[in-house]
């Protein structure tokens, strides 16, 4: 019986822990992009002739964002895409190849809640319209987020934009899932990592690169997880154990921990931090604080500026509430 039990803790770490590798990898991606990229027509199969989308959601060919997601796709294979009504009658697509029909029939199904999930937390303040994209090779990923022979076979998805000024709207904002993305992730596990990717689409606009991580990252988690009836060990393992070993962290993690091997229990700290506000105050405030702080680089001095103003705590009194909210969960 104990190696049963010693079986199942096994494997749901390592779920947990390929999760967090997935969205790890996402931190060099977000906000990467250009146009859309064509790999070199040597690096690509041999085109097919082109089949009809399903009839069932049914994504018009007049969409200028199928247009476009088309020319990068298109050369890989017949074309799989799905409309989907998302958010205030807006339209996402979900879009793939035969071959990971699963993966799409998955991601269609759970476009419209994971909307809704995102919209509840962050405000309607974005386009609840998304493009989710399912690759079918290695090769088609990478040259979907643009990230060419340097992509990692660990990442199971990324969200990536086109370039954008401050003050302006990004455009050309995309979800795209790796070719085995079903393979290491079952139905809850693709939904979680959906509405995590789904959260940086909607933040990406008031978002800007160099921000803290631990807010960026800490609250696309909060988002994935909320409301979907996981309790605190089952979402942070590796913070749970060390907490009651009475191995608090003693500082907001830091950026350099969302890669390597330490990456999973940085991500489940980034995650209590956000939960422990939206616990302690309220998703408003939360909300409030990840504007400011994901606004511009931050310091330690600037962050304590911003907690102060926000919640009324200094960043050391902040991380010392943190702290005891860490040790009351994990009792």
């Amino acid at each position: 019986m104990s190696g049963l039990r010693g079986l199942r803790e096994w494997w749901s770490a390592r779920r947990r822990f390929e999760f967090c590798l997935t969205v790890a990898m996402v931190v060099t991606l977000t906000g990467l992009c250009g146009a859309v990229v064509m790999l070199p027509n040597s690096a690509l199969p041999k085109p097919h002739a082109a089949e009809a989308t399903d009839a069932v959601g049914q994504a018009p060919a007049t969409d200028p964002r199928l247009a476009e997601v088309r020319r990068s796709i298109e050369p890989f294979g017949p074309i799989v895409a799905r409309q989907v009504s998302t958010g205030d009658g807006q339209q996402s697509l979900v879009v793939g190849h035969p071959a990971q029909r699963i993966e799409i029939d998955v991601l269609e199904r759970e476009l419209a809640a994971a909307t809704t999930a995102v919209t509840e937390v962050w405000g309607t303040d974005w386009a609840q319209a998304s493009t989710v994209v399912v690759a079918s090779s290695p090769s088609e990923f990478a040259g979907l987020v643009h990230a060419g022979a340097a992509m990692s076979t660990e990442v199971a998805a990324a969200s990536v934009a086109d370039p954008f000024a401050p003050g302006t709207r990004p455009t050309g904002q995309r979800i795209v899932f790796s070719p085995d993305a079903g393979r290491r992730l079952d139905p809850d596990g693709l939904r979680t990592l959906l509405r995590h990717e789904l959260t940086h689409i909607a933040t990406r606009a008031d978002t800007r690169d160099g921000a803290p991580l631990w807010m960026l990252e800490g609250f696309a988690d909060y988002t994935a997880h909320r409301d979907q009836g996981r309790p605190f060990a089952d979402i942070a393992p590796s913070l749970t154990a060390r907490a009651r070993l009475h191995a608090l962290p003693g500082d907001l993690p830091a950026d350099a921990g969302f890669t390597g091997p330490d990456a999973a229990a940085t991500y489940e700290q980034a995650w209590s931090v956000c939960a422990y506000i939206a616990d302690k105050y309220d998703e408003p405030r939360l909300v409030e604080l990840y504007r400011r702080i994901a606004a511009t680089r931050q310091t330690p001095a600037t962050e304590d500026q911003i907690l102060q103003t926000v919640l009324g705590l200094s960043r050391t009194e902040f991380i010392a509430d943190w702290r005891n909210w860490l040790s009351a969960q994990t009792i």
